[in-house]
C-alpha cells in the first residue's frame, strides 16, 4: 500500500498511495476490524452460548415493539445475507428463541420473531456483553473521543453505503 518505486503509465491513482503515517493509521484500523469482532464472539461464545451476529440479530427483534422483523430487513441490518440470515434464524428457531411465519400484511415475505425464551436468553447475555463492551471500547476512551469515534464510524458508514464510488 506504500508508494511502489515507479508509477505505472496510465495509473489514475499513482498518486492515492499511503504515506507512511496513513498507513500505520489504517492498519491500526485493519486490525481492528479483525479483533475486535472476534473478540466480543469469543465472550459471547464462551459465556452465553451464542455467536455475535446471533445476539445481534435477537437485540435487533428485541427493540421492535413487536419483536418481529421481517427477513429482509433483519438480514439487512446484521449485514448478512438472507441464505445466511435464514441458516442463522433456523439455529435459532430449534434453540426456542425465535420463530418464523408469513407476514400478515404481505404472505410473500417472512417475518421473524422474538420468543419469550429467546428475550430471556438475551436479557441474561446482555449483562457480560455490555460488561465486555465497555471494558474494551467505552471505558478505554474519553466521552469526547468515544462521541468522535462514533461520528467517524458514522460518516465511514456513509461512504460505505453510498451507491456512488
Amino acid at each position: 500500500m506504500t508508494a511502489p518505486d515507479q508509477p505505472r503509465p496510465g495509473d489514475e491513482h499513482a498518486d492515492r498511495w499511503l504515506s507512511p503515517a496513513e498507513l500505520a493509521s489504517w492498519m491500526s484500523v485493519v486490525r481492528l476490524i479483525n479483533r475486535l469482532p472476534w473478540a466480543l464472539d469469543a465472550q459471547l461464545q464462551r459465556d452465553a452460548d451464542l455467536s455475535m451476529v446471533e445476539y445481534m440479530a435477537m437485540a435487533m427483534l428485541a427493540e421492535t415493539p413487536d419483536r418481529t422483523l421481517r427477513m429482509s430487513v433483519l438480514a439487512e441490518e446484521t449485514n448478512s445475507s438472507l441464505s445466511r440470515l435464514s441458516h442463522l434464524v433456523k439455529r435459532l428457531e430449534k434453540r426456542g428463541y425465535v420463530r418464523r411465519e408469513p407476514d400478515p400484511a404481505d404472505g410473500r415475505f417472512t417475518n421473524a420473531i422474538l420468543l419469550p425464551d429467546g428475550m430471556r436468553k438475551l436479557e441474561s447475555a446482555a449483562p457480560a456483553h455490555v460488561a465486555n463492551v465497555r471494558h474494551l471500547v467505552v471505558d478505554n476512551l474519553s466521552p469526547e473521543r468515544l462521541r468522535r469515534l462514533g461520528q467517524d464510524a458514522e460518516r465511514i458508514l456513509g461512504r460505505v453505503d453510498s451507491p456512488v464510488r
